[in-house]
């Protein structure tokens, strides 16, 4: 998936239906099975006998049969004003999709698809919880001339002049080798892959652990032994090095994972804007391009974690106003800066969000007592440790009461960190102290205003602020305003309901 102009003459546009690539029911095919894989797996392996063999074989027969329906029953046909999908052999669907409401496109390459020379398309609309279509898959020449012609009638519809030579502009930001591996030892990916590891270890049904620290220690000892006496395995140094090293090694393979990951993930990483979308490719062995209008992105974050400020590098994430999950998610455009300098966040933030006053903004702190608040869950865990720790071993569970002024020391420092900032364009919340972010939105991309008071707010005197977008999270609002005096948190929502009101969706 290279750069270059796209001509969309390689696109059938003779108003007829279409299938898709001959191979498409084998990577439906592959998509199944990998579905299925545990099942599969427990199914021939988990009992004995013949027949569970005839199961596993009936049961990839069927996918077959699946993969080969699903691919004589696809179709597609390109309208002048939309994309039009028919489905289904039972249950038969016909969806039309127009050009105009298609809000991100994203194409993928695995390996097997790079070697076929074949990428899987996805279409989405805002909001949606599945792909408008998928399509699985196309030619690679049809594939980035369908994304062409998606980005060019698109823009017709809206009214919009597509930019002749948006093509040709350099990059808004592209990854260098060094900035990957740096994102590799910030983040912490590999403990994914280990924390699956040890779940899968723990089912073993072995004492996996228990050999594995058995046979370290013993290689250590053997290597200490060789300098410190017969019987040097038995003393505290022994024990303490063995430990140590373990741990350090440990931590080192992680690290090491970490950046094996980010290279997979983020090789050639680079955030391009054409015709008004924004388009994002990475990947060293499977590729991916995600693209989306640039008016559809709801809400901003801005992270900075203790090894992001090491290294003075910061992310920058965006939300879009679509509702994907799952695979689909962590395929749509979130990432405009994965890894970053300050100084290049804040000129994505300047150059997407002109005159919004990003950097200008007046922080406001939150109600006097809200370190009290912050503090209250912290202490409550502490006292119920305390007390389950002294049922068991007695008055010296009561040593867990030290805990408290650190709970209390931690929630001033939160307090102190956190705030808030409203202009005209932006509404803005700071939150983090050891790991700031810094989350924000454009007014007129929030969609309702919510004003949430618990008991103990209300006796406190205090408020918080849900701001919904396009794009808000299953998990919660983007913008989160906690903990804001009760008049503050009255007069903001009263504020931005008056300018929401005026403004157009």
């Amino acid at each position: 998936m290279n750069d270059p102009a796209i001509d969309t003459a390689a696109l059938p546009q003779d108003g007829l239906e279409h299938r898709l690539h001959p191979l498409s029911w084998l990577f439906v095919l592959l998509a199944h099975l990998w579905q299925f894989i545990p099942a599969l797996v427990l199914l021939l392996f988990a009992g004995r006998g013949d027949r569970n063999d005839l199961y596993g074989l009936i049961a990839v027969i069927v996918l077959v049969v699946l993969s080969l329906a699903q691919y004589f029953t696809y179709r597609y046909r390109l309208r002048s004003d939309a994309i039009v999908v028919r489905s289904g052999w039972l249950h038969r669907s016909v969806r039309e999709i127009p050009y105009a409401r298609i809000h991100n496109v994203n194409l993928h390459q695995s390996l097997l698809h790079r070697l076929v020379g074949v990428a899987e398309v996805r279409l989405e609309s805002a909001g949606g919880i599945k792909p408008e279509a998928q399509m699985r898959v196309l030619r690679l020449d049809q594939a980035e001339a369908l994304e062409a012609l998606v980005r060019q009638r698109g823009h017709a519809a809206g009214g919009d002049a597509p930019q002749a030579d948006a093509l040709e502009a350099p990059p808004l930001l592209a990854m260098s080798n060094g900035e990957v591996l740096r994102l590799g030892l910030i983040s912490n990916r590999g403990m994914l892959v280990v924390a699956a590891a040890a779940g899968a270890l723990a089912q073993a049904g072995d004492n996996v652990f228990g050999m594995l620290v058995e046979r370290w220690g013993k290689a250590v000892f053997g290597w200490f032994t060789g300098f410190a006496g017969e019987h040097a395995h038995d003393s505290p140094v022994a024990i303490g090095l063995a430990v140590a090293s373990m741990v350090t090694v440990a931590l080192v393979l992680v690290r090491l994972l970490s950046v094996l990951l980010a290279f997979l993930q983020y090789h050639g990483f680079t955030l391009r804007e054409d015709d008004a979308r924004i388009r994002v490719e990475r990947g060293l062995l499977a590729r991916y391009r995600s693209s989306a209008k640039r008016r559809r992105i709801q809400s901003w974050s801005l992270h900075e974690g203790v090894l992001h400020r090491w290294f003075k590098r910061r992310s920058l994430r965006v939300q879009t106003a679509s509702g994907q999950r799952g695979e689909g998610a962590q395929r749509s455009l979130k990432e405009l800066a994965p890894i970053a300098t300050p100084a290049e966040c804040d000129a994505l933030i300047r150059h997407f969000l002109p005159e919004a006053g990003w950097n200008a903004l007046a922080w406001q702190p939150l109600h006097r007592h809200a370190w009290w608040r912050i503090a209250v869950p912290g202490l409550l865990l502490v006292l119920v440790g305390t007390a389950a720790l002294a049922w068991h071993v007695g008055a010296t569970g009561l040593l867990a009461l030290a805990l408290l002024p650190l709970q209390l020391w931690r929630a001033h420092r939160i307090a102190d960190a956190c705030g808030h900032a409203c202009n005209d364009r932006l509404v803005a919340w700071r939150t983090g102290w050891l790991s700031k972010r810094w989350s924000f939105a454009e007014i007129g991309k929030i969609q309702a205003v919510r004003l949430a008071q618990s008991p103990l707010d209300r006796r406190l005197g205090m408020a918080s602020l849900l701001l919904d977008t396009a794009g808000a999270s299953a998990f919660g609002a983007p913008l989160y305003l906690r903990q804001l005096p009760a008049d503050v948190a009255r007069d903001l929502s009263a504020r931005l309901v008056a300018q929401l009101a005026r403004r157009r969706v």
